[in-house]
């Protein structure tokens, strides 16, 4: 047992991230990765996780050889979809077992050590997740298309969305709006051949943007951040109302999204006693630990 390690995989739309640890829980090395959102190309995916596996190892003086030592445990952005686990799984992998769980699981596993809470993840998507009384809720997190409220993706498209409302005439145009549209050369063919081939983590990118450009009190930057977060607050308050005592943050925009929550909302927010990459550790040790008992 103490020759065993444990790796904890964090798996976004925009990057992937793994920690190495060994049995008795000491940091050995960190590594990141491409996207790994698993509803993407599983081998896309699995290039993601072994780019940050090897990497991790790299630093903490491992070879190659050693993956088969690994109990690798990973929360997953996507992973609420069972055909999209399933595709996962499909292809080998190189680990002595490999555990896969939502990114809202792991998170929320970090965070409360699996007692009582509720978690808000916002990066590139954005999911809901509470567990009380060893029962669990999901709010949110199907899918930018037709949920992730206040996730970086969602904001993207919001804006892009009302670009083309400002280059139509429907709406008056600002300084941010101006900025995007000249990007694509004022040309909406231009913009609509890029969201034809545009992921998730391409209207991401336009977050900090929006941000920046709220900050200076850009009317359109304003009114996207606002309608953000007041998706926020939704999920939230339904967590909340569901028996959470305490909510943690995760996630790129959870921090510069935090002060345009609703103030109720904001009282509630607690720090985590882990992140999501020592709550998938804890999947894997839980994991192996039922394969054992």
């Amino acid at each position: 047992m103490t020759d065993l390690l444990f790796l904890g995989i964090d798996g976004g739309g925009t990057k992937c991230r793994a920690r190495l640890r060994d049995a008795q829980g000491n940091l050995l090395g960190e590594g990141t990765g491409g996207p790994s959102n698993i509803r993407l190309d599983p081998d896309l995916v699995w290039s993601s996780i072994l780019t940050a596996c090897r990497a991790a190892l790299a630093q903490a003086g491992l070879h190659e050889r050693d993956l088969g030592r690994i109990h690798a445990g990973m929360g997953a952005a996507g992973a609420g979809q069972t055909s999209a686990v399933d595709r996962l799984l499909a292809r080998s992998h190189p680990f002595a077992s490999f555990a896969i769980d939502t990114d809202a699981h792991t998170a929320w596993l970090g965070a409360f050590n699996g007692g009582d809470g509720a978690i808000l993840i916002v990066g590139t998507g954005s999911c809901g997740y509470g567990g009380v009384s060893g029962r669990c809720h999901y709010v949110g997190g199907w899918g930018y298309e037709i949920s992730d409220d206040g996730s970086g993706a969602v904001i993207g498209r919001e804006l892009l969305r009302r670009c083309v409302w400002v280059h139509d005439g429907r709406a008056p145009g600002t300084p941010l709006s101006d900025a995007v549209l000249a990007e694509f050369g004022n040309d909406l063919e231009v913009l609509v051949d890029w969201v034809g081939k545009a992921r998730p983590s391409d209207y991401g990118r336009y977050a900090p943007l929006v941000l920046e450009y709220a900050g200076r009190r850009d009317p359109l930057g304003m009114a996207i951040v606002t309608e953000a977060a007041a998706g926020l607050g939704s999920i939230a308050t339904r967590l909340l109302d569901l028996g959470a005592p305490a909510l943690c943050m995760f996630g790129g925009l959870a921090e510069p999204l935090r002060p345009w929550l609703p103030p109720p909302v904001q009282r509630t927010i607690t720090s985590p006693m882990a992140d999501a990459l020592d709550g998938a550790i804890l999947l894997a040790r839980t994991a192996l630990s039922g394969r054992q008992s």
